[in-house]
């Protein structure tokens, strides 16, 4: 009989962070992946930890604590996963964008944080490829890179010493319970796992696991493509993104970029950072289309437009590949990261949207507070489960 004091589902970056900060804490844990290590959202998306394009509160204090752990990681860990703080730059294109940028900068500033406006002179000072007319933006020093498959496998590599077992390419089918809701025992297509708690860290398929103990995890795939380019000679320096990627992705800010139809329609805006290997990301693009993650030749269109409008040197440069990936997206833009009462033994760590790489160190040792009774480091009543409807089990 197989038995663990914690099963942990998902070996993605939310999934490694969880398994490793449990094992440490000294539990038997296992964790169980439908495929390999950061074979779904994890592999497919950017590569840093930001607080720049995170809302004022809870949203940027979590991120700036991940990279605080993330620089203590870098340095523990025996797994290099080529952290590197290189910081990051917003870039505004029109006085209205600039102006909403100046109010956002200091409301982070009174909350703290090392975050300054940059005029036009400045920007190009610090990127001299942008294009001449942008109004300015921000830069935020504490933003930081680092390899997501890699932060992945150190994180479990580093659990493994704790006593970490992996099941990969284990599909769970079934989670048994209690008669009185417990959960007592996970099921995959390969072997059975009994415990009594277990960590949903599925992302974009938490809901399907949340289905097989009767409650509606409302978790959505939100897809996203990335364009790669031939290795170069250094473009850009640090994360570059406008600043309508951020009104893009909060809908709830009213703004009204001037960008053509193709931009428009599939909800594109300007990202670039560069890698380790002396290649860029391109991106990026938010959509709607279930677990489609097949490259659009539209999307790719949009995102070489709206890239080579903020540097028009990238006009020169191939793109080699592209790829997609689905981001776990939940309607208020923060992760559940909870027990679930009706459940006991329970608990949810997913729905991070774009931010799983930027929020798993603090969610992985939040997790791990819930568990062993303590207190968290922020009070996270506003990623409860509780603040979504349990379904009725039929």
């Amino acid at each position: 009989m197989t038995s663990f004091d914690i099963v942990v589902i998902g070996a993605g970056i939310i999934g490694s962070s969880v398994a490793y900060h449990l094992s440490k804490a000294g539990y038997s844990v296992a964790l169980v992946e439908k495929g390999d290590i950061a074979h779904g959202t994890s592999s497919r998306c950017d590569a840093v930890a930001l607080i720049c394009d995170k809302k004022p509160g809870i949203d940027t204090e979590m991120g700036f604590k991940s990279i605080q752990l993330y620089k203590e990681l870098a340095k523990e860990f025996s797994f290099d996963f080529e952290f590197s703080s290189r910081g990051s730059l917003y870039v505004c294109e029109t006085e209205q964008e600039l102006e909403i940028a100046g109010d956002y900068v200091a409301q982070q500033r009174a909350d703290g944080y090392d975050m300054k406006m940059v005029d036009n002179k400045e920007l190009l000072e610090i990127e001299p490829y942008l294009a001449k007319d942008l109004r300015g933006g921000i830069w935020t020093e504490v933003d930081s890179t680092m390899n997501p498959y890699l932060v992945c496998f150190a994180f479990i590599e580093e659990a493994k010493k704790y006593g970490l077992k992996l099941f990969t390419n284990h599909e769970v089918r079934e989670i048994t319970q209690s008669p009185d809701g417990r959960v007592e025992s996970v099921i995959t297509d390969r072997t059975t796992i009994h415990t009594n708690r277990i960590v949903n860290c599925a992302g974009v398929w938490a809901a399907k696991i949340g289905q097989m103990v009767g409650i509606d995890i409302p978790i959505r795939p939100r897809k996203g493509m990335v364009l790669i380019s031939e290795k170069t000679k250094p473009i850009v320096n640090q994360k570059v993104h406008e600043f309508g990627y951020m009104l893009s992705k909060f809908e709830d800010i009213t703004y009204k970029r001037a960008v053509s139809k193709l931009v428009e329609d599939n909800n594109i805006a300007f990202t670039i950072e560069p890698t380790e290997a002396d290649n860029f990301l391109l991106g990026g693009h938010r959509a709607f289309k279930g677990y489609d993650i097949s490259s659009e030749n539209d999307v790719m269109r949009g995102i070489a437009e709206r890239a080579i409008r903020f540097l028009p040197i990238l006009k020169d440069i191939n793109c080699i590949r592209a790829y997609a990936g689905i981001r776990p997206w939940v309607a208020d833009h923060l992760p559940i990261v909870s027990e679930v009462e009706e459940v006991p033994g329970f608990f949810i760590a997913s729905g991070h949207e774009g931010d799983g790489i930027s929020m798993a160190p603090i969610t992985g040792r939040m997790v791990t507070q819930l568990i062993t009774g303590q207190e968290t480091d922020f009070n996270i009543d506003r990623l409860n489960f509780s603040r979504y409807k349990l379904l009725e089990k039929v």
